[in-house]
């Protein structure tokens, strides 16, 4: 988008939020660069210069406002909505993948060369995957700056920075502040937090609404695992440098996120997969527009606008919990995954509430043990051995088609649990599951094809937005995943 001048002007001149994370604004004259919906005066026209990311206006020279905070707008859509390798390439990255195992580490997650992925990310990004990366973890330093009172020593080492200089000379050079000057500035505002963790705000793109996406979270959660407590949804973490605990609660401006972890590297990894467990950086405008188009689906979409897709924060975890909940109902689900949980899982300690344990690694569940019908144990088995043995790929930067085309190989797949994983795992805006009797339900009240043949001829008017039309068709029954528990 940045690239359509006239557009962003017009975007930038009525302080417009929706295209916050689309693109960034640089101001020649101040050499400041902002989101759509900074708050000062806008620039002459002539003085602004549009960037497709927060790292191009950095590498470019800009710094960022210190009234609107570019790097913490909501992610680009794009990202979520893609699967092609620049896509693919950005959910790595925001894994924390360039930090843990360099850009040679990137490329051979992707399949490609390190100079494909530097030529492509530069063309669509103005920044390759070194500077990307260095601006998630600037990003990461201010908010272990301004949101915690770990020293600033550990605070550079902790946001991925190779040494004490380089974490100064970064953070002046993107924030125009020292570290300790943004420490002062944040001192009085310091939101209040447990001892030992970290309180923070995740941004999202309006409208959010929470009804299904935490109901959906919170009805279907494993005991041990996953809790609602207190108007918040929680849960334990396996993060790349230890383990963690979250509780997400939400508010009408933004996500209310508090972490607890074991190692603060992983800070930067467990937001962005909190963000992609609740769908946050989605453009529900575009979504709820096309979808509206629809008679059938209108009146829903206008009722509770901007519902997101419930995903998960471990592909392999949901994977596992979409055999287990396969042809029984949600409650029988939780109970095969508590039981799971309970033999394989890896206890923890959780002061401030219920959980007790990490969802296992696939590589320790013995599907021989479980109370599961056999035809179920040998899909399990054959799942584990799958991702064992590397035969396919969930991960943040799979390619959604060819995971599909891996899953459906697999004994005891079908349509449903592929579609399953594909909407809430890998993240596929598309994916569909006419088969799913919540589904043909709703499609027999609304009046609409109860056929997965033929709901899937009239879905097609829907793509490339169909795994929200789920979240809609769902809606429309009474049920638990629909609803914020009380």
């Amino acid at each position: 988008m940045h690239e359509d001048r006239e557009s962003c002007v017009r975007a930038v001149q009525s302080k417009d939020a929706r295209f916050d994370g689309w693109f960034f604004t640089a101001v020649l004259t101040t050499r400041i660069y902002c989101r759509p919906s900074c708050p000062v005066v806008p620039p002459k026209p002539e003085n602004m210069v549009f960037y497709p990311s927060a790292a191009a206006a950095q590498q470019a020279g800009f710094r960022a406002c210190k009234r609107c905070r570019p790097d913490a707008s909501p992610g680009s859509p794009q990202w979520n909505e893609r699967a092609d390798l620049v896509a693919r390439a950005m959910r790595l990255i925001a894994d924390g993948v360039v930090d843990r195992d360099g850009v040679p580490g990137l490329a051979a997650r992707l399949g490609y060369s390190v100079r494909q992925i530097q030529r492509q990310l530069v063309a669509e990004l103005g920044a390759g995957p070194l500077a990307l990366a260095r601006a998630q973890r600037a990003q990461t330093a201010r908010l272990l700056i301004e949101t915690t009172t770990v020293p600033l020593t550990d605070v550079a080492l902790a946001a991925g920075f190779g040494s004490i200089r380089t974490f100064n000379e970064t953070v002046r050079e993107v924030f125009a502040l020292s570290p300790s000057e943004l420490r002062a500035r944040a001192a009085r505002r310091l939101p209040t937090a447990a001892p030992g963790s970290l309180m923070l705000r995740l941004p999202f793109r309006q409208p959010l609404c929470p009804d299904n996406l935490f109901g959906h979270l919170a009805a279907t959660g494993v005991p041990g695992v996953e809790e609602w407590r207190e108007g918040a949804y929680r849960r334990t973490l396996r993060l790349p440098h230890g383990h963690g605990i979250v509780a997400l609660r939400p508010l009408p401006e933004h996500i209310e996120c508090q972490l607890t972890l074991t190692d603060l590297r992983d800070l930067a990894t467990a937001i962005a997969r909190c963000r992609w467990l609740l769908d946050l950086d989605a453009d529900p405008l575009a979504v709820d527009a096309q979808l509206s188009t629809d008679p059938y689906l209108k009146p829903l979409v206008e009722k509770n606008p901007g519902r997101r897709v419930p995903r998960t924060v471990d592909t392999a975890e949901f994977a596992v919990r979409a055999v287990l909940g396969q042809q029984v109902s949600t409650a029988a689900a939780r109970t095969h995954a508590a039981r799971l949980v309970v033999a394989h899982g890896e206890p923890i300690e959780d002061p401030g509430g219920g959980l007790t344990h990490l969802f296992p690694m696939t590589e320790t569940i013995d599907p021989a043990k479980l109370a599961v019908p056999q035809s179920r144990r040998r899909t399990l088995a054959a799942l584990i051995a799958a991702l064992a043995g590397d035969e396919i790929d969930l991960g943040a930067g799979s390619d959604w088609n060819k995971a599909r085309e891996q899953l459906i190989d697999l004994p005891g797949f079908g349509p449903w649990t592929v579609e399953t994983i594909a909407m809430r795992a890998l993240g596929d805006p598309d994916a569909f599951v006419p088969t799913d009797l919540g589904i043909r339900y709703a499609a027999r009240d609304l009046g609409l094809p109860e056929t997965p043949a033929g709901l899937n001829g009239h879905a097609a008017a829907w793509r490339p937005w169909r795994a929200y039309a789920v979240q809609y068709l769902w809606a429309t029954g009474d049920h638990a995943i629909n609803k914020l528990p009380a």
